[in-house]
């Protein structure tokens, strides 16, 4: 057998054993509804029979960007809602999707190590049990982590065989993450900004192609934007949930100490910023630290279990937290690897990692927002694990060739 075709026989092998594990998971356990999922289900069956869109509440609102509730709302349809049970379906589809990001992880893989490399990332990302638990909860990760990693890929092309074509497709990709997950909006800056440094004979070119992206990620926020400003008479460039900033305020999620600063009469941004205000001038220590290391500890060190389930469903037969922690800690060496040589076009995987990670800072802290990253940490580990081998084997061929000169 060939190269080609061991490639492929193993790329069947791993997916099938992706879609095993996703399909079994689905089918052999019994799948909780936290209240955002029951806030979804809600708002999508309120959106379709009343057409007010409305995330916990009645009457129309922002709360949440359109992105996963359109989802929702088209699968529902799909499955009949009125008459069946549509969460079933969510949950296959989005295993679908899971396992069409995982051949995005290894296209992605692909073009920073060799194909060895990246089955190994695919093998990683395929049993990572978040990634199995995820397509159980009626939840944006799944969803996210697809897009995201698509936008990610189409970035990597514009920057490696520029195209107003290519910048404009990524711009669309990034336009649907951000409908889905508007933290990842900053990423159209972060990219474009780390092209303007690295490639300072094309900079002309550059700010070209961030137009053409911005201009496609603008014509697909238009229709919301719009929407807000019709129905809600303001301007409303993401979503105007305040509940995660506020959340964010409370060290080490103590939710019911309301000591600090009294809550009466102040809405949930107004009490975020009294809050910030009175913690960072009397307990300047205890802020500081939650506002840095705490929260990286309560986003990272821990495993994302998915929205529920039971019994527990065990992916892999060893702890989850041992697999991921490992992933985790050889990650932070594989970003500052990254950094080192910081023109390569791989370093934008190490950027998105950094700049999401500030940018949780500023919000509530938990293991399910981590998930987003896990894909790239994995990629990141694996490129680390490919290069380290070859400088092994390269410092090995120079010290036989220094032993053995020729003569």
């Amino acid at each position: 057998m060939n190269r080609k075709k061991r490639v492929w026989a193993a790329l069947v092998v791993i997916f099938l054993l992706a879609a095993y594990v996703r399909i079994d998971f689905l089918r052999s356990v019994d799948h909780e509804m936290p209240h955002d999922s029951l806030n979804y289900d809600k708002m999508v069956r309120q959106l379709l029979e009343t057409g007010v869109y409305a995330y916990n509440g009645e009457t129309p609102n922002a709360l949440v960007t359109p992105g996963y509730p359109l989802f929702l709302a088209a699968v529902y349809e799909i499955a009949d809602y009125k008459e069946h049970d549509p969460l079933p379906w969510v949950r296959y589809i989005q295993a679908l999707l899971s396992l069409a990001a995982l051949g995005l992880v290894y296209r992605i893989a692909r073009r920073f190590s060799g194909e060895l490399t990246a089955l190994i990332a695919l093998l990683i990302a395929a049993v990572y049990p978040p990634f199995v638990w995820a397509n159980g909860a009626i939840l944006t990760e799944v969803l996210a982590i697809f897009l995201l990693l698509g936008y990610l890929l189409a970035q990597i092309r514009v920057f490696e065989t520029p195209s107003y074509g290519r910048a404009a497709a990524a711009g669309i990709w990034l336009g649907l993450t951000v409908l889905v997950r508007p933290e990842f909006l900053p990423l159209i800056a972060v990219a474009f900004a780390f092209q303007w440094l690295r490639d300072k004979e094309a900079r002309k070119r550059t700010i070209r192609l961030f137009v053409c992206t911005a201009a496609a990620v603008v014509l697909l926020l238009a229709p919301w934007w719009i929407r807000n400003a019709v129905t809600l008479h303001q301007w409303v460039a993401t979503a105007t949930q305040e509940n995660p900033f506020r959340a964010g305020t409370y060290p080490y999620n103590t939710f019911n100490d309301e000591s600090l600063v009294d809550p009466a009469g102040k809405t949930e941004k107004e009490l975020a910023i009294a809050r910030l205000k009175a913690g960072f001038t009397t307990q300047p220590g205890l802020f500081i630290k939650w506002y840095t290391i705490g929260k990286m500890q309560y986003v990272y060190q821990s495993v994302y279990r998915g929205g529920g389930h039971q019994p527990y469903y065990p992916v892999i037969p060893f702890d989850a937290n041992l697999l991921h922690r490992a992933l985790v800690l050889s990650g932070a060496i594989a970003v500052l690897a990254a950094l080192r040589r910081w023109r390569e076009t791989v370093t934008l995987l190490a950027l998105t990692v950094i700049v999401m990670s500030l940018i949780r800072l500023g919000f509530v802290a938990d293991y399910r927002y981590n998930v987003t990253m896990m894909p790239l940490i994995i990629i990141l580990d694996c490129v680390l694990g490919w290069r380290a081998v070859m400088w092994w084997k390269g410092r090995r061929t120079q010290k036989t060739v220094v032993s053995n000169p020729i003569k």
